[in-house]
């Protein structure tokens, strides 16, 4: 980098040379970064981040004025000392910045004629199917996108994540049995199960695969380098690994398209998002021209759709709204206009942020399970080219996350389970007897319950890898302590078993003990249908 920097020095000095004799300007050979930042600047905030949030590999990249100004690796592509270097071509998983594709997907649908945003849904996938009649009649397309259908935060996504099976048509089948917890068009709630749907609808309208119209209609046809709308499989060498992945890809002759994809299963690197960015920022078109969709379309995804709360650093921010539009959010920052959007997904981080009227866009991706890394480099390089100042934000998110730990480390040594205050018991093999046997819900399926020695062990129908141990609390109550902890611990749920009036246990619900909304326990409720 210092090889370039003296370069451009002397272009620099060969510039104001021609100028002073000339009368004329000459363009910079380098595109610039945007005012307020620099290279010194990104690297100093990336360096604190990975230091203060233990991320073993990040990339980043800006566009400017139409140009694509940065691209930069840092670190390495696994948590392993002796894994490669992270580059510009390093494949991420993105998670739900997938979101976005899948929108722009049906998008181009709508260029085409063959879509409207306020078709009803039903009339163009006669099979979607939802709890309530009137509901399923007047849904419409934009429903799908804007995450307040009135189903609860996280709903159905025990059926995309958690070691999942399903496939995109089982997803449909158990639709009609999620439930409505919240105001149709007037309650806010995130949710990946309508985005399958939407990559469902992509696929009853086009007749691909969402998988192949995705990569042939965006990312194939907007030159986006590195990029690709299915998992890595064995044979591509430059492929970070998540926080508890052990690194191993597939083969390609094995490899399934997964249900969550149309929600979060693109990959990509740095230079694709850099790319996909430009060419959102450039109005749908790519640099040389090409058409992927149009603006009218482009700013529809970028309207304002169902309204959210401002999040408590909106005063650092002087932001004073939020919303969601599709597949993106969009807020007021420092009087300037951000679309931005976030990802998470098999221990990976993903951020874009945008400033239209700067004319400016951002990219990070990180192979860590902390999104505190990536809001801390995104939100000091947008502050940056917005006002050429920046608040700390990674010691503001260093300190939230402190503050986050010790709260549910108190709860966890005080109140929690297994805590003095609620110890396990031990409950003898002869009543442990009661709970087993098969129990079906509705819309996630079979779930076994089994004796395995003295343990009593939970498993899930179509969740290659979903399996613990339940743990005894007084009456009827348990813990299920799943087995792969460093992937799982998190969704440790309480199991609460029910009885009949003669004493047998007919079923249970389930909720998680901590805070991951995506595993959506809470709307389980699995009845005994055979004590085997």
């Amino acid at each position: 980098m210092k090889q370039r920097a003296n370069i451009a020095m002397q272009c620099g000095t060969l510039a104001a040379l021609l100028m002073a004799l000339s009368g004329t300007s000459v363009q910079a050979a380098t595109p610039a970064l945007p005012d307020g930042l620099t290279e010194q600047k990104i690297d100093d905030v990336v360096s604190r981040a990975q230091k203060a949030f233990d991320v073993p590999g990040i990339a980043v990249g800006v566009i400017h004025d139409g140009k694509i100004v940065f691209a930069k690796g840092y670190g390495r592509r696994e948590d392993n000392e002796k894994s490669g270097k992270v580059d510009p071509n390093t494949l991420f998983a993105i998670g739900s910045n997938s979101k976005e594709f899948t929108a722009t997907a049906l998008a181009t649908l709508v260029d085409e004629g063959k879509l409207k945003w306020t078709d009803r849904v039903i009339d163009v996938m006669p099979e979607f199917k939802v709890s309530d009649p009137w509901i399923t009649r007047e849904f419409r397309v934009s429903d799908l996108l804007t995450h307040h259908s009135g189903m609860g935060l996280g709903a159905g996504d025990m059926m995309l994540f958690s070691h999942s099976t399903f496939t995109r048509k089982d997803v449909l089948a158990g639709l009609p049995y999620m439930p409505f917890t919240g105001r149709f068009r007037a309650d806010y709630a995130y949710n990946n199960l309508l985005y399958v749907v939407a990559g469902a609808l992509v696929e009853k309208i086009s007749g691909q695969k969402w998988e192949h119209y995705v990569q042939t209609h965006l990312i194939d046809a907007a030159g986006l380098p590195a990029c690709q709308s299915t998992f890595p499989v064995k044979g591509q060498t430059d492929v970070a690994a998540g926080q508890g992945s052990d690194g191993v890809l597939p083969d390609r002759a094995t490899l399934e398209p997964v249900a969550v994809a149309p929600a979060g299963g693109v990959w990509c690197s740095v230079n694709g998002m850099n790319r996909w960015v430009q060419t959102l920022l450039n109005g749908g078109n790519t640099v040389e021209g090409r058409k992927i969709i149009s603006l009218a379309q482009r700013d529809a995804l970028w309207a304002p759709s169902a309204l959210i709360p401002v999040p408590d650093s909106a005063a650092k921010t002087q932001s004073h709204f939020r919303a969601y539009g599709y597949g993106w959010f969009m807020e007021d920052f420092y009087g300037l206009k951000r679309v931005w959007h976030t990802g998470t997904i098999s221990g990976m981080v993903s951020y874009v942020s945008m400033l239209p009227e700067k004319n400016s866009g951002l990219v990070v991706l990180t192979n860590h399970y902390a999104n505190s890394a990536t809001a801390s480099i995104a939100l000091t390089m947008s502050s940056l080219i917005a006002t050429g100042k920046s608040a700390d934000w990674v010691t503001y998110w260093q300190d939230e996350t402190k503050k986050a730990e010790d709260k549910a480390a108190k709860e966890a040594s005080t109140t929690g389970p297994g805590s003095p205050a609620r110890p396990f018991i031990a409950l003898p093999v002869s009543d442990l007897k009661d709970y087993v046997g098969v129990y079906h819900d509705a819309w996630r399926g079979d779930i076994h319950l089994s004796l395995k020695g003295n343990d009593l062990v939970m498993t899930f129908g179509k969740a290659d890898g979903l399996s613990g141990t339940l743990c005894a609390l007084p009456h009827d109550l348990f813990v299920a302590k799943w087995q792969n902890r460093a992937e799982d611990a998190e969704d440790d749920s309480y199991v609460q078993f029910e009885r009949n009036t003669s004493g047998k246990v007919t079923g249970f619900h389930m909720q998680v003990v901590g805070s991951d909304f995506s595993f959506d326990a809470q709307d389980l409720h699995p009845i005994k249908v055979s004590a085997q």
